[in-house]
């Protein structure tokens, strides 16, 4: 293996991407060619209908230089709590672990916990409580929020939450189908969830 280094470096640094990334890609929608000619072949008196990238808007280029604010959209099935709000930071809590996304980010899509989403802007912090959902964050500094449900942080009444919280570890431990311990289950991370938040 280590002999045959040398020929697989020299092999990389002459080797050629065989598919583009995101950002060399043409910002306009483009026709799908091959269909178009295959059906102008079979019928050739009939208009080709709408492929679907005919329907899908037009990616907006990415921008040449960084912007110095994150545009963030935050929403709720029921509300919109942030529309076009210009941010300096977003931190969200990913699945895999907490996600600070700044201008620039990389776009990235992420699926929510339970957990604090804290929106910067300047030395205000908002926080908000959400149960779930996803982010789609946007190469042109652009992030979308999209959660089940969310609440300010200030709005959480904490001896509530240790109330659930309790009722939740019973249910757990006298649940006898799986049904009420997946229940009892969410029910549990969900306030500790809170709690933590609270607390820490």
């Amino acid at each position: 293996m280590f002999r045959h280094g040398s020929r697989f470096l020299s092999r990389a640094s002459t080797m050629r991407w065989r598919r583009p990334f995101s950002t060399d890609l043409p910002a306009e929608a483009s026709k799908d060619s091959n269909f178009v000619e295959a059906w102008r072949k079979a019928i050739p008196t009939v208009e080709p209908p709408s492929t679907p990238s005919a329907f899908m808007a037009i990616r907006p280029a990415t921008p040449s230089s960084i912007p110095s604010k994150l545009t963030v959209n935050f929403v709720l099935p029921y509300s919109s709590e942030l529309s076009g709000k210009e941010v300096d930071m977003v931190i969200i809590p990913a699945t895999t672990g907490q996600m600070g996304v700044l201008p620039g980010h990389v776009a990235t899509i992420a699926e929510l916990k339970p957990g604090i989403l804290s929106v910067h802007e300047g030395n205000d912090v908002s926080k908000y409580f959400v149960s779930g959902g996803f982010a789609y964050v946007h190469a042109n500094s652009f992030a979308d929020i999209i959660a089940v449900e969310a609440v300010p942080l200030d709005r959480i009444d904490p001896n509530l939450v240790q109330k659930g919280l309790t009722d939740f570890t019973q249910k757990l431990s006298t649940a006898s189908t799986d049904v009420e311990k997946a229940e009892a289950q969410i029910g549990v991370d969900v306030h500790s969830a809170l709690n933590a938040a609270l607390t820490g």
